[in-house]
């Protein structure tokens, strides 16, 4: 049986790809030799998970890949109506990010309420000034995503106290539906996006919604930038609707120097990191070496997509 060819979406992806040496032909291409070289692939991995290539490459003509893999875990970037009706199995990167995001989401919500960054504004301002800060103990929060990242959240936010609501499309054992969200958010002090892109969540962050939550609740986006209307938020807190935001990920990607977020009062702004430790881009292709493996012995793959639905389903609880 001739080797499967494994077409890797990026110029230059880790090494630890190498392991599939004799188990496979792995060619390398960039977003715009994709469509040429799409009907030559097996598998299709996508490590530059920033790139729209494959959404814009995939309806043409030729052979598409049996599996498509995704070093992230939104899936968003590459859906279209082909791809999403074809018999292409689609699976993401579940099980890597987890951890990372909620830890970096425990580190904004401790900042916030320690008010880290009024500290180191006033020692570079060699300004020594006492002020009381904020117990996160008995302090009430709402995750939005009941996903893998949102339910780590979750446990790890319960881990210091906090009273958490978990958010779900529908209601199961430990997870409200989002029928409960304005109800929630209006008495939380937390509000953490981590819900996938889909129709139905793009842009459901809103004036409505920020004019729902209290004075001195704040407000964190480690899910998809398009959950958020930005300009609605920027205004929120100019007008002081909610105390504070803080914003991982963003409509359009890199942020450009111009971009007025950069300047809005107490946003803290970071360059999609969340869920990028050391060693993250290692764990990524030992993943998908792990999962090529089983595809090549016909066996059933983890994380697998809903295409439909845009997400990997989690067990009904």
């Amino acid at each position: 049986m001739p080797e499967p060819t494994v077409l890797v979406l990026d110029t230059a992806p880790s090494p630890r790809l190498g392991r599939l040496t004799g188990r496979a032909r792995v060619r390398y291409t960039d977003g715009a030799g994709l469509t040429a070289l799409l009907p030559t692939a097996d598998v299709l991995l996508v490590w530059d998970f920033t790139s729209d290539a494959v959404r814009d490459a995939w309806p043409g003509d030729g052979k598409r890949p049996a599996w498509v893999h995704t070093a992230s875990a939104g899936v968003d970037r590459l859906l279209c109506p082909e791809l999403t009706a074809s018999d292409t199995v689609l699976t993401n990167a579940r099980g890597i990010f987890e951890r990372p995001v909620a830890e970096y989401v425990t580190g904004l919500l401790l900042a916030f309420a320690k008010d880290l960054p009024g500290t180191l504004d006033l020692q570079r301002r060699r300004q020594w000034r006492h002020r009381e800060t904020v117990r996160l103990a008995g302090s009430r929060a709402v995750v939005v995503g009941a996903g893998p990242i949102g339910r780590e959240i979750t446990r790890l936010l319960m881990g210091l106290g906090i009273k958490v609501a978990l958010v779900g499309r529908t209601a199961r054992r430990t997870v409200h539906g989002i029928g409960d969200l304005d109800r929630l958010a209006s008495l939380a002090d937390w509000v953490i996006a981590a819900a996938p892109l889909t129709d139905t969540t793009r842009g459901m962050f809103d004036a409505r919604f920020f004019g729902l939550m209290q004075p001195s609740a704040r407000f964190v986006n480690v899910g998809r930038g398009p959950l958020v209307v930005e300009e609605d938020l920027a205004e929120a807190l100019r007008r002081r609707w909610i105390a504070g935001a803080a914003l991982d990920v963003f409509e359009r990607e890199p942020l450009e120097p111009g971009n007025p977020l950069w300047d809005v009062p107490d946003l803290i702004v970071s360059p999609h990191m969340s869920g990028d430790t050391v060693g993250w881009r290692d764990r990524l292709s030992e993943q998908f070496v792990t999962m090529f493996d089983l595809w090549a012995g016909g066996q059933p793959l983890p994380n697998v997509v809903d295409k439909r639905r845009g997400y990997v389903p989690m067990p009904e609880t």
